[in-house]
């Protein structure tokens, strides 16, 4: 169907930072897949954890115990705050769990009565029918009514958050960063916050790190880097490195109302998907691995500010955290992105006329040199061009 507006670009193959053509060009890839690719392309860990399971056996379903989801869940619950996790095939499928999980707290909590989730302007919580209610945003909602019911959705502030609370609210849920919308960070104390409204009213503070989990930000979860603690989290996008898996991580308590039958998945946590996600974390859990994630960013960063100082009329503002970055421009960001790709870059358009820079994680300091100069050869030639319109 004809639902995506694709660039007449493909490619072949991947290592590392680059993708490559069937003709041979190289392109810089500071687009990730959409922030999917957390090890880069080939990764030869993932390649061969992979290739090795698919020789032995591809799927049984969740009739059977999987030892590969078992141990994935455990370590993911040893490096986080929950007890208890539930894997799917996607953010927007984590998503939807979330959601479940909460309504289905407080049903067998007694209180049935509590089940709308507060969310807030410029979120992006994924396309399904539900979570396009939780998303708010009229482009992608318009032809799909009736909106489900069950999501109210507020201005981007602690107060418009408490001012919504009613007796039937269930739950809290928010990006750490704003992903789709431009890369807008919840401030810390916005985050400390929520938490605190949610345990003074018995709701629960569901963090979407769809895109902000697994690294993407210098910590293995986001909400590390504010000292609170959510009832759930979900997870998708780098937790496979490309293989798509996703996840619901929550506590004993919020996820009490879980039991057999209550949710369920035919492919989600299948052998194939939880090897890859195994894979992605025997890499990230490597001692010093998070270490150079910020400090490499942190040098990305700085040279973006640097950039920004160069070229005036065409960047207006960098900002973001860890490795997911993004450049606002004062031209189109379509126009930037342009100019980027004829440079042999890649990166993802945003809102608020933003494009986002998201290598992976284990992008060399050499490729983020390589970027920082593609970046400049783009915004010269955008400004020279400016100068000569005027």
């Amino acid at each position: 169907m004809s639902t995506y507006a694709r660039q007449d670009l493909a490619f072949e193959r991947g290592e590392g930072s680059y993708l490559f053509t069937a003709d041979g060009r190289r392109y810089l890839d500071f687009g990730s897949g959409i922030a999917v690719t957390s090890l880069g392309h080939a990764h030869p860990h993932l390649v061969q954890a992979v290739q090795a399971q698919a020789a032995k056996l591809w799927h049984t379903s969740n009739l059977f115990r999987i030892p590969e989801q078992e141990r994935l869940a455990q370590r993911l619950v040893d490096n986080s705050f929950a007890d208890k996790a539930f894997f799917c095939n996607s953010g927007a499928e984590a998503n939807e769990g979330a959601v479940k999980c909460a309504r289905k707290y407080f049903a067998v909590s007694g209180k049935p009565e509590k089940f709308r989730i507060i969310t807030f302007e410029g979120a992006f919580h994924g396309r399904t029918l539900a979570m396009l209610a939780a998303t708010n945003n009229a482009k992608y909602l318009d032809g799909f009514g009736p909106k489900v019911e069950g999501f109210d959705q507020v201005e981007f502030s602690l107060k418009a958050a408490k001012a919504a609370i009613t007796p039937e609210t269930a739950a809290i849920m928010i990006e750490p960063i704003q992903g789709e919308s431009g890369i807008r960070s919840v401030p810390t104390e916005m985050l400390r916050g929520l938490r605190q409204l949610c345990d003074e009213h018995d709701l629960l503070l569901i963090l979407d790190e769809v895109q902000t989990g697994m690294g993407r930000t210098g910590k293995l979860f986001a909400y590390e880097w504010s000292g609170i603690t959510p009832d759930i989290i979900s997870l998708a996008k780098g937790l496979g490195g490309g293989f798509p898996v996703g996840a619901v991580l929550a506590t004993a308590e919020a996820a009490k109302g879980m039991t057999p039958g209550t949710h369920g998945t035919t492919f989600g946590g299948n052998i194939m998907s939880m090897t890859a996600g195994n894979a992605v974390l025997d890499v990230m859990l490597e001692p010093g691995f998070f270490d150079g994630v910020q400090k490499r960013s942190s040098y990305f960063m700085q040279q973006l500010v640097m950039l920004k100082d160069r070229y005036p009329e065409v960047i207006e503002d960098v900002r973001g955290q860890g490795f997911l970055m993004a450049v606002k421009t004062k031209i189109p960001n379509t126009e930037f992105q342009t100019a980027l790709r004829d440079e042999h870059m890649l990166g993802v358009l945003a809102g608020d006329n933003t494009l986002r820079l998201i290598p992976p994680l284990t992008v060399p300091e050499k490729d983020i040199v390589e970027g920082i100069r593609r970046l400049e050869a783009a915004c010269q030639k955008l400004q020279d061009k400016s100068k000569a319109a005027a």
